[in-house]
């Protein structure tokens, strides 16, 4: 019954296709890779995965190689970072990177590091300089390079990933007897979904997935009961066939370079929830500021009750890009749910120039066909939002609706890299990824 709904998302049965057909110019592009490379663009990843800053890499010029002789720090070798792994055992960095007991690099202890040093542009004075020549104010930022030390350690398809950082609240929707209480649990879950993604207080980007890309993951969540032992088997169908029918599953793929759009999925069978979304990303330079709009919507899906939420995103703001840049999310976005008539208007307001707080939100919720909302939000995502009753029905004063601080994040869980196919994403980036590092 509910392998229909996986059917519907044609990007997750084709992504094998999509794989197959891409080889050759995957292949053909990071065999390309140089470490002397200093700059990847901010859009356009034509050239492959990206590239090394000479003075950051992992590789001597000059490395030792296995057989005895030499040989050039940018060797291609056979595939993605084939010449990487033979030339570089002996020059990994213990003190700053996660090395193993045989001397080789835990990849997966790296992706799981977290931290993250403040930068400040102003020691890069000269970068920006030639950053600040190549654009235009309104201009689109595809063909514009950046820095590379301004890229985040992770690919935009895992980042994603955070909108389920809180996994019990998404699940929970499914758990509500009302429609009413069904709409309020959703913007619930929706606005606690962005503080997750920034894992610095300075504003970093990812990297641009290349087309065929893919992420996947799943969560456990113990404290919710999602069947018996004996029904919570292997959904072998499922976007992460190696997860049971009690964890909520994610799997996200790069479905188009130009425009660069990216398509993801998330389901748990036991409960008969899923969401599903695309998203195209165009960026702008705005001055002091880079806007990057977020064109799409995504859909929870309640199978049992034929219900859909249609949600729209926010556009994001990289803010003080010449000292230490800042991430504010701003714009007005719509929950809707067709079958019940319930809707939701939520404003992300941007920080004024003078005072005023960052972060703030503004949402009304909306019953069938009404003009004046039941319930207004208010408060910051990134920390305390709270909420109360207009209509008369509950105490009209502001309560709690959700602290994202004060509830617990859930970690998801990723496959080794060592078991990784040669197209997810953890596995294409992670020779850049220890380079950055």
């Amino acid at each position: 019954m509910f392998k229909s709904l996986a059917e519907r998302f044609s990007f997750r049965r084709t992504s094998s296709v999509a794989i197959e057909s891409n080889t050759r110019t995957l292949s053909e592009h990071t065999a390309r890779l140089s470490v002397e490379d200093n700059y990847v663009t901010a859009e356009d990843n034509t050239s492959g995965a990206g590239s090394l800053k000479k003075q950051d890499s992992i590789l001597e010029p000059t490395s030792i190689s296995s057989s005895g002789g030499t040989t050039s720090g940018h060797d291609t070798g056979s595939g993605y970072g084939a010449g990487l792994h033979r030339v570089a055992r002996k020059s990994y960095d213990s003190k700053s990177l996660p090395i193993r007991t045989d001397g080789s690099l835990d990849y997966d202890a790296l992706y799981e590091d977290e931290s993250d040093n403040d930068l400040s542009m102003e020691s890069h004075g000269s970068v920006v300089t030639h950053l600040l020549s190549q654009v235009k104010i309104g201009m689109d930022l595809t063909k514009v390079v950046l820095p590379t030390f301004i890229l985040e350690r992770r690919s935009l398809l895992e980042m994603y990933a955070d909108y389920f950082a809180h996994p019990d609240l998404f699940l929970r929707i499914a758990d509500m007897n009302d429609t009413r209480e069904r709409m309020i649990q959703v913007v619930r879950w929706y606005l606690s979904a962005y503080h997750a993604g920034r894992k610095s207080s300075v504003a970093k980007k990812p990297y641009n997935p290349i087309l065929g890309e893919i992420f996947q993951c799943h969560w456990d969540t113990p404290e919710l009961p999602t069947g018996d032992e004996a029904s919570n088997v292997e959904v072998q169908d499922g976007p992460v066939p190696w997860c049971r029918r009690d964890q909520l599953t994610f799997i996200a793929e790069q479905v188009s370079h130009h425009p660069p759009i990216s398509a993801f999925y998330a389901e748990h069978y036991n409960k008969k929830i899923s969401f599903s979304a695309h998203v195209w990303t165009k960026s702008k330079f705005l001055g002091l500021s880079i806007g990057v709009h977020n064109i799409g919507q995504g859909t929870v899906t309640l199978c049992d009750l034929n219900e859909e939420y249609v949600v729209t995103f926010p556009n994001g703001y990289g803010r003080s890009i010449l000292t230490i840049p800042w991430i504010e999310l701003g714009g007005t976005v719509t929950i809707t749910c067709p079958q019940s008539g319930y809707r939701a208007d939520i404003d992300f307001l941007t920080k004024p120039f003078y005072g005023g707080k960052k972060n703030r939100i503004q949402g009304e919720i909306y019953g069938p066909n009404d003009k004046k909302s039941f319930l207004s939000i208010s408060g910051e995502w990134s920390g305390l939002m709270e909420y109360k009753f207009n209509d008369g029905s509950k105490p009209s004063k502001f309560e709690t609706f959700v602290d994202v601080n004060s509830i617990p994040i859930f970690k998801k869980k990723v496959r080794p890299v060592g078991e990784q196919q040669e197209h997810e994403s953890r596995k294409v980036w992670r020779e850049v990824t220890a380079g950055l590092k």
